[in-house]
Order: C-alpha cells, then structure tokens, then sequence
C-alpha cells in the first residue's frame, strides 16, 4: 500500500470514528426518549408493541434509503427491537409467575438433593434408572409403567421427584413428555445427557437369523433405524413402553425367535447374550433426561431455561417473540414446533435459552413473554449435569 493510501485509510478511520461517536449521542437519546415512551405507556396501561408504528417507521427508512434499502431496513429493525426490549424492562410488572420465580431461587450455597423417592418409567435396568441414579446417588427409584404414571406419582405424592427423557441427539424431541409438561403442573430442576448404547438382545443360544419379532420403546427404535432396515422384512418391530421392559420380555419368554432392543446393562441384568451390538445409527447417541417436581426450584449454577407457548396465528408472530431473546444477546439452544391437537394448522412452541431468572432482563422478557403470548407455561431454570 503507498503512503498516499495509508493516509487515506487513516483519514477514512478517523472520520468513522467521529460518526461513531454521533451515533451514540444519538442512540443515548433516542433510548431515553424510548424510556420516556415506556413511561407514559405503563401510566396508561397500553401495550409494549406497536406493529403498525413500526412498520411505518421501516416503510419510510426504506423509501429514503436507495440502493441501501436493505442494509438501512435490518440497521433500524435491530434498532427497534432494542428499543422495545428496553421498554419492556422499564415496564416489567410484579405478575404471579416473576413472584414466585424470585421466590424459587436458591441461595448460593443450596446444594442439590443427593436422596429422595424417585418415579421413572420403565422396570430395572432402564436407562432413566441409569440417569435417576447419577442424580440422585442416595434416591430410591420406584418404577411406573409409563411417563404419564411418573406424572401422576408426582402429583398424587407418591414421590419427590421424576425422571423423564425429552430428547435425544438422533430422533429428536420426545412428543409424548414435552405433552405432558405442558398440560401438568410441574417443573424442570435439573438436566443430564446419558450416553445411550443400544444392543440387540436375545436369549442365550439365538441367532440373528432365528429373530422374527424385535421389541423395544420407540425412541430406540427410531435410533436403530440403519440397522432395523438391514433385515429381512418378515421380522415385526413392535414398540413397547421402554427398554428394559423389552429386555425383561424377551427373558420371560423363552423363545428363539425374539429379541429386544436395550443397554448391555439390561442384557446382564435379564440374562439375555448380545446378537449385535452398537447398533445405533450414530455412535454420539445421547438422551438428555430431566427431574422434574411439582414446586420450581432454582439452584446455584441454573443457566438453561425452558418454555412452552403458542402465539397469535400471524405473520411475524414467532419473530416478535425470537426478536425478544436476540435483543438480551441470550443463546436459543432449542425450538420446536408441534401441531396442536384439534386446530387447523397452529402449534406449540417449545423453546430452550441459555439464561438466569437471576438478571432482571430476563425476568422482564418472561414477563412480557407471559402478557403476549396466547398461552404461555415456564417450565424452569436449572443446570445441566454430565
């Protein structure tokens, strides 16, 4: 580069730097006029969003913006969502759900409970036995036949906590659970992703080509799907409700001709030899299980929240509600949509971020989150153990 360029470059930098500072003058003042509106808005009880302003507002930098049209039109809707985001902060109300999320939150020294009766579905060797056990080392796992009967132990207080699994890094989202979060009255305090090594399992002496009917949960089913393909199509795969109790079927049968999808522990434990191991479709298998309670508790460390709300069926509804989280720089790790049963073409959103009920912004934008949305149910706050 010559030197007449380098000065150039240098005259260039330092008249940047002189708009720069222009423009936080002006962002300083167009946030306290933002905070003056936020005012009157609170004193006369009128709502946070103004979507037509808005799109009056971008309609008409757009119009002045030339071949800059784009570029002008994503600068000012940033500009807005800050705005709004800031709003919302000033105008955060004391609701019943921000009272007793403050009121949840655990001291700095609370430690997770190591004992306790706890509810999973399946029977022993479940792999939610493996994950009740790595979080509750002194708890005593009373086994149901489903995920509904661990919510309904939990209810009825049967026991203290709950293990369901929600998702798994291969087949997604566990549909049935997250139904059951959103109708019931519990809450998420605690998160762990299990390895999960599936095996095919038979009695002793049986061979691959002898197996005509294979058993296991859906979820692993779906998790084998390379494998289950590789063999002839006379053989049945029939879903049960878990693993371990396809395992403990097989063993109870003493047949030839089936075999059961589970862990190697489970093999052990119902005498079954392995016919094939490993036989997911991706070796990173892993299933994040949660405890669940029916009071929230925060404790030391929380730093995932989880949600589930359906919003108003139109266009740019969900991007009101992503622009909230993308405004507090928060890191959305999951959402997903499922159809709600007996409407035309609308869904539940359930969404995770990384983020603590112990910063005030977000506080306020569960608040608004809770005002705007059709329906809204805070699932909790709460850490991710390995």
């Amino acid at each position: 580069m010559s030197t007449d360029n380098k000065k150039d470059l240098a005259a260039l930098r330092e008249e940047i730097n002189g708009i720069n500072d222009e423009m936080l003058d002006l962002f300083l003042r167009r946030m306290q006029v933002s905070g003056d509106i936020a005012t009157y808005k609170k004193e006369h009880d009128l709502p946070i969003m103004h979507k037509d302003r808005e799109r009056e507002i971008l309609a008409e930098v757009e119009a002045k913006s030339g071949d800059m049209e784009l570029y002008a039109h994503r600068f000012f809707s940033n500009l807005i969502e800050l705005s709004r985001a800031y709003q919302n902060s000033l105008t955060a109300r004391h609701t019943p759900l921000i009272d007793m999320i403050k009121g949840s939150r655990l001291p700095a020294d609370a430690t997770f409970p190591q004992n306790g009766i706890i509810g999973v579905s399946g029977v022993e060797g479940a792999y939610a036995q493996q994950a009740a056990d790595t979080m509750f080392p002194r708890g005593t796992v009373m086994f149901m036949k489903n995920f509904e009967a661990v919510f309904d132990a939990l209810e009825n207080g049967l026991c203290q906590y709950g293990i369901v699994p929600v998702e798994n890094s291969s087949y997604g989202s566990v549909k049935d659970v997250y139904k059951l979060l959103q109708e019931r009255d519990v809450y998420i305090t605690r998160s762990i992703r299990i390895n999960v090594r599936h095996e095919l399992l038979a009695n002793p002496g049986t061979k691959l080509s002898q197996i005509k009917e294979i058993y296991s949960h859906e979820q692993a089913i779906g998790q084998c799907e390379q494998f289950l393909k590789s063999l002839p199509d006379s053989v049945k795969i029939i879903p049960v409700t878990n693993t371990a109790a396809a395992a403990k079927m097989v063993a109870n049968s003493d047949r030839n001709d089936v075999a059961a999808i589970a862990s190697h522990e489970a093999g052990q434990l119902y005498n079954l030899k392995t016919v094939r191991d490993n036989i997911m479709d991706s070796a990173n298998n892993y299933t994040r299980f949660v405890s669940i309670r029916t009071k929230p508790a925060v404790y030391p460390g929380a730093n995932r929240i989880s949600v589930i709300f359906t919003t108003e069926h139109r266009p740019g509804a969900l991007y009101d509600i992503i622009s909230m989280v993308s405004a507090l720089d928060l890191n959305m790790v999951k959402l997903e949509s499922a159809p709600l049963v007996g409407s035309d073409f609308e869904f539940a959103f359930y969404m995770d971020i990384h983020a603590s009920v112990w910063d005030d912004g977000v506080l306020a934008m569960l608040a608004y989150l809770e005002r705007t949305c059709d329906s809204f149910k805070y699932l909790g706050n709460y850490p991710e153990v390995s």
